[in-house]
């Protein structure tokens, strides 16, 4: 290639399709979804609050979580030059820094609209976006290990966003109860994200990552993420019995159960089967969620 064309390669536009494609869609759905559960847990009425709720299941999902996939993509690029070349930077049609640059407008415009929301959801957009960079741009590069990683990624996607949605319905720092349930389920994506590594177990040894698979092999990997995923729901069980909710703890209660008898098939054959668990399992561990979501917010003084 000439010096000429390399440069109307650099200077040409991607399509919006191809930025879109960079921004992920499909990854939304995780922090969109704990968003909603950090809203419901306020125990707040809708009332007048439509457009602020809308705007922050936009801050969550298309933003912040769609700037996290495009930093991830600008950084991995050289390894997706081999490994998936049909992604949208390495392909061409995302050319030159427009990668970059989409990542860094992204975050700005993700800052912009958590401003509007009030200081504690700024805050949490300013540390989730933080996580966003920490964990594919050097020098941390938090998913080249996945103890750090899948912790990043966890409260970057769990907690972070469930603490936004009962900021953003409360307008104030959320209840203390509500915080230790986004942490515990923050936990628990540790798991989620140990699960989901294993379909990249080979290009991870030979790049270099460390996730759990790769470090533990995958039957202990696989152990430990079963029990990271139980553990965490456990608590929120007791919990909530405690805080006077023992209909739904039983509900969660059952949803556990039925996630446990999932994890022993699971485990048989770890590898074969982790996409399985990600789409029967997961699903209770987020329903488990949303039932946990309108337990608190049927309890005395978390509506304020």
């Amino acid at each position: 290639m000439t010096k000429g064309s390399s440069s109307l390669t650099l200077a040409r536009r991607p399509a919006l399709p191809a930025v879109v494609e960079l921004l992920k869609p499909i990854t939304w759905f995780p922090p969109m979804w704990a968003f909603g559960c950090g809203a419901v847990s306020a125990g707040q009425p809708l009332g007048d609050r439509i457009g602020v709720v809308v705007l922050g299941i936009a801050l969550a999902g298309p933003l912040v979580c769609g700037t996290s996939q495009a930093v991830n993509d600008w950084f991995d690029r050289h390894v997706d030059a081999i490994n998936e070349p049909h992604r949208p930077i390495p392909s061409g049609r995302v050319p030159g820094t427009w990668g970059l640059r989409v990542a860094v407008a992204w975050t700005v415009v993700s800052l912009l609209v958590a401003a509007t929301l009030g200081a504690w959801v700024f805050g949490a957009t300013v540390l989730g976006l933080a996580l966003a960079w920490a964990y594919s741009a050097p020098p941390l590069r938090l998913k080249r290990n996945g103890w750090w990683g899948n912790a990043a990624v966890g409260f970057c996607y769990e907690g972070l966003a469930w603490f936004t949605g009962a900021a953003v319905m409360a307008a104030a720092l959320p209840d203390p109860r509500i915080i230790l349930v986004a942490v515990l389920y923050s936990l628990g994506a540790h798991g989620i994200m140990t699960l989901n590594d294993f379909k990249a177990i080979e290009g991870d040894t030979r790049m270099g990552v460390r996730s759990l698979p790769v470090q533990l092999g995958p039957e202990r990997a696989a152990k430990l993420a079963c029990v990271v995923m139980a553990l965490p729901q456990l608590v929120v069980v007791g919990l909530l019995i405690a805080w006077g909710q023992p209909i739904f703890a039983a509900v969660v209660a059952v949803g556990l159960a039925a996630q446990l008898a999932l994890m022993v098939r699971l485990l048989d054959d770890p590898r074969a089967r982790a996409p399985w668990y990600n789409a029967t399992g997961i699903t209770l561990y987020v329903l488990g969620m949303l039932v946990t979501a309108f337990a608190l917010a049927g309890i005395d003084g978390i509506a304020s």
